[in-house]
């Protein structure tokens, strides 16, 4: 049996910066400003986070839409023990938000508390951070309507 092992050092970077383009970077300066946009398919559907080519025609997506602070829970799922780099440093529930006059949910964290607060169906409220950048971090997670959890 051959015991030498071939190997070779290999560092896996990525060199390049990718912009955001018109419509997530008019998404992520409404994040900075405190407000939800989606935009609107030539359908007259809202989507929420927006994209720029409709899925369902391939054609290019219109005017941006304000939609609410507010939504519905769509489906959920509860981080027990949340790692490094999540929005929470406390028990969460990761769940796809209908947000108020969108038409599509969007993926988001929200912060219950205990998983016995969730339900699919429940309505939530975005909560802010204080001081925000332009990312999606400035939405700092969405908490059940008519109380905040912390």
């Amino acid at each position: 049996m051959d015991t030498d092992v071939l190997s070779a050092p290999y560092v896996l970077e990525y060199t390049y910066q990718r912009s955001t383009g018109p419509v997530i970077g008019r998404f992520l300066t409404a994040l900075r400003d405190a407000r939800l946009e989606g935009v609107r398919t030539s359908a007259g559907k809202v989507l929420v986070p927006p994209l720029e080519y409709d899925p369902e025609t391939g054609e290019a997506t219109g005017d941006p839409v304000e939609v609410g602070q507010s939504g519905t829970v769509t489906t959920w799922s509860w981080v027990h023990a949340p790692r490094r780099f999540h929005p929470l440093d406390r028990p969460f529930a990761w769940a796809l938000v209908k947000l108020d006059g969108a038409d599509t949910a969007m993926l988001h964290a929200v912060d219950a508390g205990t998983p016995t607060v969730m339900a699919t169906g429940m309505r939530v409220t975005a909560r802010w951070r204080a001081e925000r950048t332009g990312s999606i971090r400035d939405l700092e997670c969405f908490v059940p309507a008519g109380g905040a959890s912390r």
